[in-house]
């Protein structure tokens, strides 16, 4: 237990023998209970995490008597993706009632000592899902890889479009924790399973206007001698993109058209059709000429700008609409004192 709230930790593993049994030997005291997903691993990571359970579940007692175990292993007959991991032990917190559902990667690259500082905006009532945020602090930019900072800068904009909260950074940091009524209603069995999941995710948690915060966090630890990445970036970005842009439009139909009727719609959808249609007029007036020497390329640049100006002003009614649901938080917001055994 955590300021009176169940906790439950998913542990997500693919090829992390070697790893995860230190993941699982850490974890923290409070947690009730840690669903570890071997997600159809090929190295001796399935044996690891049921080996490393029952000695932790030997030595460790249940807070709450609803639980038989602290380690709960669960195993995928195939790879199904991070997301994939994420959403069976989200469902399994689901079915158990548990109040709040926070995650530590299997690659021990998440320090379990942190993990309190996520619960507390839940924990006290300020929000539904809480993240890292490693862009609140110079100097914790200055410890992620370059390739990383440039590519997670800019599938945090793209994420902004996609999911309405304009004020959060870093989507794709794996430091999060989710409330039980968040879980029950972002519709987590429909969650991307690629590597994606976390901006699918705050899409979904927009719709439904839940409140999210960003939680400093340093990438110190995140990027040490052993760290390693399982991401094929060719793959990973175009995927990723592509699912960005079809949330967009599921957010504004869904939030904004179906549910209740708010003027960014117009603006969104107009501006992007007419930015579209002058993108495209301006591709084909550059191929020909329309016999007076004229292609037609001022009147299609003059389209796009509408259509620009159209799509900026509903960026505006965006970012006031969702404001209040968002909050950032620095180490210094709450008094977090970590239960001890």
């Amino acid at each position: 237990m955590y300021k009176d709230n169940s906790i439950a930790v998913v542990v997500p593993a693919y090829n992390e023998e070697g790893y995860v049994g230190d993941v699982i030997d850490t974890m923290p005291s409070f947690v009730d209970v840690a669903y570890v997903i071997d997600d159809g691993s090929t190295d001796g990571t399935w044996h690891e995490i049921v080996e490393s359970a029952d000695a932790f579940n030997a030595d460790h007692t249940p807070e709450s008597s609803g639980y038989d175990d602290v380690i709960v292993p669960i195993q995928h007959d195939e790879n199904r993706g991070v997301g994939g991991a994420l959403k069976t032990g989200y469902v399994r917190a689901l079915e158990d009632e548990i109040d709040i559902t926070a995650v530590l990667g299997g690659d021990g690259q998440m320090d379990p000592n942190e993990l309190a500082k996520y619960l507390d905006p839940i924990a006290e009532g300020d929000a539904d899902y809480s993240k890292g945020n490693r862009f609140m602090k110079q100097e914790d930019l200055a410890a992620m890889p370059t390739f990383r900072l440039f590519g997670n800068s800019i599938l945090s904009y793209l994420t902004k479009i996609s999911s309405g909260y304009w004020k959060t950074m870093d989507p794709q940091n794996g430091y999060t924790a989710i409330s039980h009524e968040a879980l029950r209603d972002a519709d987590i069995e429909s969650m991307y399973e690629y590597y994606g999941y976390c901006n699918d995710l705050l899409v979904k948690l927009n719709t439904e206007n839940l409140r999210v915060a960003d939680v400093e966090c340093s990438a110190e630890y995140l990027y040490d001698d052993d760290w390693k990445s399982h991401i094929n970036y060719g793959e990973y970005i175009p995927r990723v993109s592509g699912m960005l842009l079809q949330n967009y439009f599921w957010r504004v139909k869904n939030k904004y058209m179906l549910r209740d009727f708010h003027p960014l719609a117009a603006f969104y959808l107009f501006g992007t059709a007419v930015s579209s249609v002058s993108v495209l007029g301006l591709a084909g007036s550059g191929l020909s000429d329309d016999g007076d020497g004229q292609s037609g390329t001022g009147s299609w640049a003059i389209g796009l700008l509408f259509g620009i100006a159209f799509l900026l002003l509903g960026t505006v009614f965006d970012h006031d609409d969702n404001q209040a649901l968002e909050m950032q938080v620095d180490d210094d917001t709450y008094d977090t004192t970590v239960p001890t055994e």
